[in-house]
């Protein structure tokens, strides 16, 4: 009996070729109103200080939490994208409800917010999938995930006429983020594409102790280097007893492959724009916060 050959990535999205995942998060996390989301997300952009810098911007890191609370340190981000163009954007991000191994892809169809339908580049998702056996296409994954939603109406306000490439991890090992932090960046050399890569950093202890993990990991990631920053955080986790300290960084295998991803393409260095946490809002409470950074990578 003749083997049958692994199938293509064109034969297994197929059936997802004209998929549309739907706006889950709009209404909480942000706007259902067009209207109202339009206005929002451009006033978020227009009122963060600019930074203007020298070389060409490869990757943005962004939070993922409700608009309330991280959408001004958001704004930050996507304001790098100002007077630029992209074809294609990478989302890397954290998957918190559903198991993935590897990486999860959505490869074929289309993401749906009140904005309006982002179709996804099924070409260069198949180039990753193929440069890392890791990588799985698998949409279920993404049905009830936000964040990477929550980045689509910035990214809608900030630039036009994209296609996007979704991912979600969860496996921080070295092994799977160096592959796939590999293939992104073999996948985007030579192309008109971003990386956005989508995390909050500390979860749930007070405003004070917050502000201290933060630095440490400011500090840490500014020295564009994976392993530092995982040392960095395992050393204070292991010396500093902070009450509700659930995570100093949520998405730490999307960082981290986005720091892979990021030297490889030839970034010398990461600029870090904001940081704030949700008792910087003004009806936020202090003695349980989540804290969230922008950051752009350059070469």
């Amino acid at each position: 009996m003749q083997r049958r050959s692994q199938p293509t990535f064109a034969e297994v999205v197929e059936p997802q070729k004209t998929a549309v995942r739907p706006p889950v998060f709009a209404g909480s996390f942000y706007p259902n109103s067009p209207e109202i989301l339009s206005t929002q997300v451009r006033g978020l952009i227009d009122n963060a200080e600019p930074r203007f810098m020298d070389g060409e911007l490869i990757g943005l890191i962004s939070p993922h939490a409700g608009y309330h609370f991280s959408g001004r340190v958001a704004g930050h981000a996507y304001r790098q994208l100002a007077g630029k163009s992209f074809d294609s954007v990478i989302l890397i991000g954290l998957s918190h409800r559903h198991p993935v191994q590897g990486a999860a892809i959505y490869g074929r169809g289309r993401f749906r917010t009140p904005l309006g339908e982002i179709e996804i580049d099924g070409e260069l998702a198949g180039e990753i999938l193929r440069r890392n056996r890791r990588v799985v296409h698998l949409p279920e994954a993404h049905v009830y995930e936000h964040s990477l939603e929550v980045q689509l109406p910035f990214l809608q306000g900030a630039i036009t006429d994209f296609r996007i490439v979704p991912y979600l991890v969860q496996d921080d090992s070295p092994k799977n983020v160096i592959t796939l932090g590999k293939a992104i960046a073999e996948a985007m050399r030579g192309r008109s594409a971003l990386l956005i890569c989508s995390t909050d950093i500390c979860h749930y202890p007070s405003y004070d102790e917050a502000v201290q993990s933060d630095q440490v990991v400011i500090e840490a990631i500014q020295r564009f280097d994976a392993d530092e920053l995982r040392k960095q955080i395992a050393d204070y986790l292991r010396t500093h007893a902070v009450s509700r300290l659930h995570c100093m960084m949520c998405s730490t295998g999307a960082v981290y492959a986005t720091l892979e991803a990021g030297r490889r393409l030839g970034g010398t260095r990461i600029e870090v724009l904001e940081a704030a946490n949700s008792g910087d809002v003004r009806d936020g409470r202090r003695d349980q916060v989540v804290s969230y950074m922008a950051a752009a990578i350059y070469c």
